[in-house]
């Protein structure tokens, strides 16, 4: 069995053909690592963490799909399974870097493009990465770019998930309400979003063709 470890609950949604077993994270390095093991513990024999990712690299765009050769990690490297790239579309694209919170302006993208050569960034895969490791299990990454290098990220967009993996609209709500200038940028995310999303649909329908 496969487990994939998503960061949203609507991440996870998308892998509905699939007969693989998802587990939304939170969008947390934390819950990414539970929802890791757990997935372990239910029998998966190899991770996959999936979803979307900001990019750090500029020539990469709302849509983009990365599959790294590598994460990552406060100066850990781990490497991901040729096999798994293979499987989710082989069109490998250098590193992942695993971050702690998101990379929310243009100049703190530009300074970690720059001082690690990671392409994009996300929360969950350093965790993913990590339990594999310590169960000596294959681990790969899908992702798409949903927040491009030359955006910074409007305040609403950063407010965390809740711990299932759910959009907090609430919070987000009532943070557009204190700044209502912050609506043409939630718009703009969003868009990409979309775009985001509908690349990991178009890949996941590839995978299950190919798998038959």
């Amino acid at each position: 069995m496969i487990g994939v470890i998503t960061g949203l609950s609507a991440e996870a949604s998308l892998l509905a053909t699939l007969n693989w077993r998802p587990a939304p994270g939170g969008g947390t390095p934390k819950g990414a690592e539970q929802a890791a093991e757990s997935l372990i513990a239910q029998g998966a024999t190899a991770l996959i963490s999936f979803g979307l990712a900001g990019g750090l690299d500029p020539a990469l765009t709302p849509g983009d799909l990365i599959l790294p050769t590598e994460i990552e990690e406060h100066g850990q490297t781990y490497q991901c399974d040729k096999t798994l790239i293979t499987l989710l579309g082989n069109n490998a694209h250098g590193k992942l870097l695993a971050g702690d919170t998101i990379a929310a302006t243009i100049t703190e993208k530009q300074s970690l493009w720059k001082t690690t050569a990671c392409a994009a960034i996300d929360l969950e895969s350093g965790a993913a990465a990590r339990v594999a490791k310590r169960h000596n299990l294959p681990f790969a990454v899908l992702r798409a770019i949903c927040d491009p290098a030359n955006r910074t990220l409007p305040k609403a967009a950063l407010i965390p998930l809740k711990p299932d993996g759910g959009i907090n609209l609430p919070r987000i709500l009532a943070s557009v309400a204190a700044n209502p200038t912050q609506i043409p940028g939630l718009i703009a995310v969003g868009r990409d979003a979309a775009r985001a999303r509908s690349a990991l649909i178009r890949r996941v329908n590839e995978i299950r063709l190919r798998l038959g």
